[in-house]
């Protein structure tokens, strides 16, 4: 009973803290000692008492106080120790609040062995421990079968859980994450109950082998997520044997036509050329299009694509340096006489965000110019005139999502535009419509709609010239 009721806790907490605290958890069990709650913490290489009580935003005397041991005979690589996370235990009611009540069925959090041998890698799967919605029932307690159909999803991002410290980057997988999760809150019915099993895949290539060698994924039923080639691919090919959905959240970089299973929601370089092609042709005779022109070694394949597209769409457009439009020495690639639409092909915010004021510069002397520039959600937000991407809608539906994620979390949001929570909200809702023959999806930030290649996997074909 005592293993369950620890089981339970490090679930809750893993799903209701802050987001940092939810990250911590990833690697830290929680356990309790004379009524104080304390992080079990295993000693990585190279590091000392010092490090991890910076690390835990803990004294050192506090870390030797609950683990004695250290007065006599220092640190020692792979011990465990506990460390106070400064809670007192609090005994919890019998049942959670109705919101998370849901919430918490719908998880089940690996902890991950950190170490793989070449010899062991196709033999360590992830143990999982299931998150539950109540706690352990007493001997007078009656226990009502859930009688609901059960679907096993599965989550697989980059976590880097294994980390001391963590990149922003993990900090947005874990609010992908967080959303996904209040999905499926929304998602669960009388007749369905959506389960998620959640991997760390990190970097690793081996991790994702070690999965598909083993019967760990035999009855999930649709896979949200991976971000890496390598990881992608290895997976895709399982996916496509064992007739499983993948969907993929960001990467675009997979032979769709030979990957019947994958649906890929990011947009392609010609997807996204097509797209401004058309809002061009459709602005009429009056406009000017202006291409900035890179240093060759900045030239992408993607802007060879916008190129190679403006020519067969019969849109002619003039050269302009990007040096010079840095020195406001631009008015000779402009038209006095019609709107010019410079186009600034890149998804840098370094890049984009140094040019925006020399172009309010231009409009300063009198010219009519718009910058026009591709535009990569997982960017900050930039009020730019006008935006190509295949991702944002007008955002609606907000109001009951936030009042879900306030009671389900504390704290705020990684970044204020774009939100990787409500992301993962409206992929792990398209995932879903998909099992249900559903091909359409109209998020609270993200428009869906799939279409196939050739014979192969989908792709997202909502692409749009957005104004802001």
């Amino acid at each position: 009973m005592k293993v369950e009721r620890s089981l339970i806790v490090i679930a809750l907490c893993f799903l209701f803290l802050a987001p940092v605290g939810a990250q911590e958890l990833l690697n830290y069990p929680l356990d309790t000692i004379n009524g104080e709650e304390v992080y079990r913490y295993q000693v990585e290489r190279g590091i000392g008492l010092y490090r991890i009580g910076v690390n835990f935003n803990v004294a050192q005397s506090e870390i030797i106080r609950l683990n004695p041991q250290l007065r006599e005979r220092g640190l020692h690589y792979a011990e465990t120790l506990f460390i106070p996370t400064g809670r007192k235990v609090v005994n919890e009611p019998k049942k959670l609040q109705p919101q998370k009540e849901e919430i918490a069925k719908t998880a089940s959090i690996i902890i991950k062995e950190e170490k793989i041998s070449p010899k062991e890698e196709k033999e360590v799967v992830d143990t999982i421990v299931p998150a539950t919605d109540t706690l352990p029932a007493t001997a007078t307690d009656t226990i009502v079968p859930d009688t609901r159909r059960v679907v096993e999803l599965a989550l697989m991002l980059p976590f880097e859980s294994q980390q001391t410290k963590r990149s922003g980057n993990a900090e947005r997988m874990m609010e992908f994450y967080q959303g996904a999760l209040l999905a499926l809150h929304d998602l669960q019915n009388d007749s369905t109950l959506y389960r998620l099993r959640v991997y760390d895949t990190e970097r690793s290539e081996r991790k994702v082998q070690a999965l598909c060698d083993s019967t760990e994924l035999d009855s999930v039923k649709a896979i949200l997520g991976l971000v890496y080639p390598i990881q992608i691919e290895r997976m895709a090919t399982w996916c496509d044997v064992h007739q499983v959905p993948l969907f993929l959240p960001f990467s675009d970089d997979i032979d769709l036509a030979t990957h019947p299973q994958v649906l890929q929601f990011n947009s392609t370089d010609q997807q996204e050329a097509d797209s401004l092609c058309a809002w061009l042709k459709a602005q009429g005779e009056n406009i000017h299009v202006v291409m900035t022109e890179v240093r060759e070694s900045d030239l992408s394949s993607s802007i060879r694509t916008l190129r190679k597209q403006l020519k067969a769409h019969g849109i002619s457009y003039t050269g302009l340096a990007l040096r010079d439009l840095m020195n406001d020495s631009a008015a000779y690639a402009l038209d006095p006489t019609k709107e010019n639409l410079i186009l600034l092909h890149s998804d840098r915010y370094q890049q984009v965000r140094v040019v925006i004021p020399h172009i309010t510069t231009l409009r300063n002397v009198g010219h009519n110019v718009r910058l026009i520039s591709q535009y990569a959600w997982q960017k900050e937000n930039i009020d730019l005139p006008q935006v190509y991407t295949s991702i944002f809608t007008a955002e609606t539906n907000r109001d009951a999502y936030d009042a879900l994620w306030a009671q389900s979390y504390a704290g705020g949001h990684v970044s204020e535009s774009p939100r990787y929570d409500l992301l993962g909200y409206d992929l792990m809702r398209a995932l879903v419509n998909w099992l249900q023959g559903k091909q359409e999806t109209v998020g609270i930030q993200s428009a869906i709609q799939w279409k196939q290649v050739q014979q192969g996997g989908y792709q997202n074909a909502c692409v749009k010239v957005l104004a802001y």
